[in-house]
């Protein structure tokens, strides 16, 4: 996305991939009508199933369900997704080199380089936007203070599972996973069912995925093209910048703490870095600095609502459940989902209500560490 925004602006740009596209990524693969907002072509040749409705359920036993009654998150799987926008990236004049390795990026107040093969490539600007497991923030100095969740995901197809009970909603299991969340999401031929929680919660999450399947009636050793991943949650203070390179997306560690949702975030820096980077190479900035404060001024309050949220879930799920089900909530959660305006009301009471259930738990859990 910031290759597609840069080359749309009139740069000149390479962009280098270790794998060959259409590749898979480990993500549950709902857009939220925010992010899909901010994409600037449509997203429907690759939309799966659109959501509208939302099950919330509370240790596989109380549960609740509202539909909204217009879309809130648009659901595909990440192998048509980023080939998508790929595809888009192409068709603005990106040069788009798949297949190689980048093994080395180095930078200072002069440029910046990186090396693929042996061979050095030089540019004004380096943009890294590799992921949790990437090369690019590690080489830059940029990886420090970083708290991780971690997630277990497998598919289930037609046959061995009902599609219709699930089409056009999200389920969510709360209180069962420290630090996370069961969920179930439906997909054009099959149903994706995860888990995910603090990264202490790793060498339990195949036998939360066994359960949550055996609570909804299907069989684990059903599931296909079971993985697990990082969910890279950056402390706020972190720098994003260096010299003349800066990270977007999870490589800059931008995942909702609450969510684990990191597809938002990754579209918004995107947005951001292209226009800091367009800004400097035209002469009207001497760097990049300008990108590091606009993501923490734009991320900042929703990252202290969901960190307040998830501290919560932990200690008091039944209060937060409880606090889920009022209206006033569900309003400000779907005009969240949707980045529609908030009314005064709302604002005033929804963000204060999940802060200050934050406050009853600690700053940070100790298994967060």
């Amino acid at each position: 996305m910031t290759a597609y925004r840069l080359a749309t602006s009139g740069a000149s740009v390479l962009m280098l991939d270790r794998a060959r596209f259409p590749r898979d990524k480990p993500c549950g693969g709902g857009v939220t009508v925010r992010a899909a907002r901010l994409v600037p072509f449509s997203l429907d040749p690759v939309v799966e199933d659109v959501v509208d409705r939302v099950e919330l359920r509370l240790r596989y036993g109380r549960h609740f369900e509202r539909r909204r009654g217009k879309p809130l998150v648009l659901m595909t799987q990440r192998r048509r997704l980023d080939a998508f926008v790929a595809e888009h990236a192409v068709a603005a004049g990106v040069e788009f080199r798949q297949g190689v390795r980048v093994t080395a990026i180095e930078t200072d107040d002069r440029g910046a380089s990186v090396t693929i093969d042996g061979k050095q490539l030089h540019a004004r600007v380096v943009v890294g936007a590799d992921g949790v497991n990437g090369i690019s923030a590690r080489a830059l100095g940029l990886r420090s203070r970083r708290t991780h969740g971690v997630a277990l995901e497998g598919n289930l197809s037609a046959g061995d599972v009902e599609l219709a009970r699930y089409r056009g909603k999200v389920v969510f299991e709360l209180g069962a996973i420290r630090g996370g969340y069961g969920w179930v999401f439906t997909k054009g031929d099959h149903a994706n069912f995860g888990v995910g929680g603090w990264e202490a919660e790793a060498p339990a999450l195949r036998d939360h995925l066994r359960e949550l399947c055996d609570q909804h009636g299907v069989r684990a050793d059903r599931l296909t093209d079971l993985r697990g991943y990082r969910l890279p949650v950056a402390d706020p203070s972190a720098p994003l910048v260096r010299d003349r390179a800066l990270v977007v997306g999870d490589a800059a560690g931008l995942v909702d703490p609450l969510s684990g949702d990191g597809i938002y975030e990754a579209f918004l820096s995107a947005g951001f870095a292209a226009h800091a980077v367009a800004d400097f190479c035209a002469g009207r900035t001497a760097g990049l600095t300008a990108y590091d404060r606009r993501v923490k001024d734009e991320l900042a309050r929703n990252l202290e609502n969901s960190w307040a949220a998830k501290h919560a879930l932990d200690r008091f799920p039944r209060l937060l459940f409880a606090v889920a089900r009022l209206e006033l909530v569900q309003s400000a959660l779907e005009r969240l989902a949707r980045n529609d305006p908030q009314p005064a009301t709302a604002r005033r009471l929804a963000g204060p209500a999940l802060r200050g259930l934050g406050l009853l738990a600690p700053a940070r859990l100790s298994s967060a560490a």
